[in-house]
């Protein structure tokens, strides 16, 4: 069997789905592994890395013809020149965000063999080490943190100098998913003062343990967690009421760092305009919901906006800035996956497998993820 690493097309897009050092491994499983030219250097390995750890390297179309097709991202309607299709024959693992662009998922659906998507990996013990977006959301949490220290026109930490006393800044952080915790846990080492905001219950104590303080509103609502542990859609009013009572948290803030999501749902808009306006001149808004919408009323993906000198930034390529440490973690999570589906040296779906039945989007041809049919409906 063929292994292909596909070569990432996206502007910005600096990671590569599998790293050199596990190589070996997908060998040890009978696989023989091509890449296409070039694949790793975004993220600083070169073709002989791949040589020397037993890949070869081969064309665009070759790779495509594996049995088993890999990379970061799969298909995309915000890139003009993207190749529609991530493999010919075989099995494609990417991420696919199917839930949120549907129709970018029918024509690999019609052309691989089946299309299994890292963002619907089920959070459940046995598939842990193959979660790729929380791997992914470390980064992203930690690169957001960096972005608003340097953003920022103070520094992070409180410093008694000769020239008097610098008070430390203030970072909200809302949303404590892995992320939102990540960030507060770096924040809290360069020194600021840290206070975070979770919709759903039982997530302070986590705040706490990684140096922040939780905030409690008086909201009023159900449960918004589901049973996957992903938070989920709480309603206008519940949005509404959120966004009147984190304003006040908000304004005092130099620092905002925005990581709610509901999975294939536009963000949740907790931050209107009237509320940027409260904030003083000089802060900073991280929205790392920018992807669908944003956390903020005021943020445009991938474009810096400054009103009334607060500046709102809608960073999508996050995770591909520590592109080194991101490429080997989501590469860990791609090999057990692989592991997962072979056995006896045979590539293995079987849809009675919880794991395998949740990720599998497409087989032979027909899309059969319940989400993305109903998603490819409306």
């Amino acid at each position: 069997m063929q292994l292909g690493i596909q070569r990432e097309w996206q502007e910005g897009e600096r990671r590569v789905s599998v790293v050199p050092r596990d190589l070996p491994a997908f060998v040890e499983l009978g696989l023989d592994v091509v890449i296409e030219p070039g694949a790793g250097l975004g993220a600083g390995f070169g073709d002989d890395a791949y040589r020397d750890a037993g890949a070869h390297i081969a064309n665009a179309p070759a790779v495509a013809a594996s049995d088993l097709v890999v990379g970061v991202r799969g298909t995309s309607s915000n890139a003009d020149d993207a190749p529609p299709v991530r493999t010919t024959a075989g099995i494609a693992i990417a991420m696919f965000d199917p839930l949120w662009q549907p129709a970018d998922i029918v024509e690999p659906a019609r052309n691989a063999r089946a299309v299994l998507a890292l963002e619907l990996v089920p959070r459940i013990t046995r598939a842990q080490s193959m979660d790729v977006l929380s791997s992914m959301a470390t980064v992203a949490g930690y690169e957001a943190a960096l972005l608003g220290a340097q953003r920022l026109a103070k520094m992070f930490p409180l410093m008694m100098t000769a020239a008097g006393t610098l008070a430390p800044a203030k970072v909200l952080i809302i949303g404590a998913g892995v992320a939102g915790l990540q960030a507060i846990a770096t924040c809290r080492r360069l020194g600021a003062v840290v206070e975070a905001y979770d919709i759903r219950p039982g997530v302070s104590e986590q705040i706490r343990s990684v140096g922040g303080r939780p905030i409690a509103l008086e909201i009023g609502a159900p449960s918004a967690e589901g049973e996957d542990g992903y938070a989920v859609d709480a309603g206008a009013e519940t949005v509404a009421r959120q966004q009147e009572q984190l304003a006040a948290h908000v304004a005092t803030s130099d620092v905002v760092i925005t990581t709610a999501a509901v999975p294939g749902r536009a963000s949740p808009m907790l931050i209107p305009e009237k509320t940027v306006a409260s904030m003083s001149r000089g802060s900073v808004i991280i929205d790392l919901a920018a992807e669908r919408g944003g956390n903020c009323e005021l943020t445009r993906r991938d474009e810096e906006v400054v009103v009334d000198g607060v500046l709102v930034l809608g960073p999508t390529d996050l995770a591909s800035r520590s592109a080194l440490h991101a490429s080997e973690m989501f590469s860990r999570n791609v090999l057990e996956l692989v592991k997962h589906h072979i056995v006896d040296g045979e590539v293995v779906l079987d849809v009675t497998d919880e794991i395998t039945s949740t990720m599998l989007v497409a087989i032979d041809g027909e899309v059969v993820h319940p989400a993305v049919r109903a998603a490819l409906e409306v």
